[in-house]
């Protein structure tokens, strides 16, 4: 499995222009007098998470889309119902009980788990390993035995919560690539629509 995350990193690292960190420091959330699901630190989340210490959030968009968006044309390509996007977010932020089939459609779902990927505070590559990455990649672009085993390493010392949200996410992606003959999304279109949200 960790080939496939590998792959799915490289695939992300070689369609991606990645610009300089801001440096900007997440606002503390223990101050808020309610805690968001969306704009809310990886780490954070981590802390309530019972299912592979992945946000429950993020754990039950990925088991609708699992259930019912595997073999849709256009997933993650087609964007959803803005309404239904900006309702189900609010949901999730006000911790009221979010039903995905009934309140939810797959473009709308789809589309809601990216934007909780771009909202993320800091993003699932943290700004100060993406030196470190695109010089990995750079470095043995010829050499993928050594490449992988570079990236193996970095990806160890990701923090812990940004590593279990990749493992988890890139797991995902692999089942959707695996339905590509029918919802057109290969290995390399998923890379394409993840990489900058990934990276920032």
């Amino acid at each position: 499995m960790i080939d496939f995350h590998l792959f799915i990193l490289q695939q992300s690292l070689s369609s991606v222009k990645i610009k300089p960190g801001t440096n900007k420091v997440a606002p503390d959330f223990k101050l808020t007098k309610r805690r968001n699901n969306f704009g809310v630190p990886l780490e954070t989340l981590a802390q309530e998470a019972t299912q592979c210490q992945v946000p429950f959030v993020v754990t039950q968009m990925v088991e609708y889309l699992e259930m019912f968006g595997l073999d849709h044309i256009g997933l993650f390509r087609i964007s959803g119902s803005v309404n239904k996007i900006k309702a189900l977010k609010q949901k999730y932020d006000q911790g009221e009980k979010v039903d995905l089939i009934n309140d939810g459609d797959i473009d709308s779902v789809a589309s809601l788990f990216k934007l909780f990927l771009k909202e993320l505070p800091v993003a699932v590559f943290p700004d100060n390993l993406h030196a470190n990455l695109l010089k990995t990649f750079e470095d043995n672009k010829n050499h993928m035995a050594e490449r992988t085993q570079c990236l193996k390493r970095l990806l160890s010392s990701f923090p812990k919560a940004h590593y279990n949200f990749f493992q988890f996410l890139s797991t995902f992606l692999l089942k959707v690539a695996s339905h590509s003959e029918m919802n057109h999304m290969t290995l390399e279109n998923l890379a394409i629509v993840f990489g900058p949200t990934l990276f920032r």
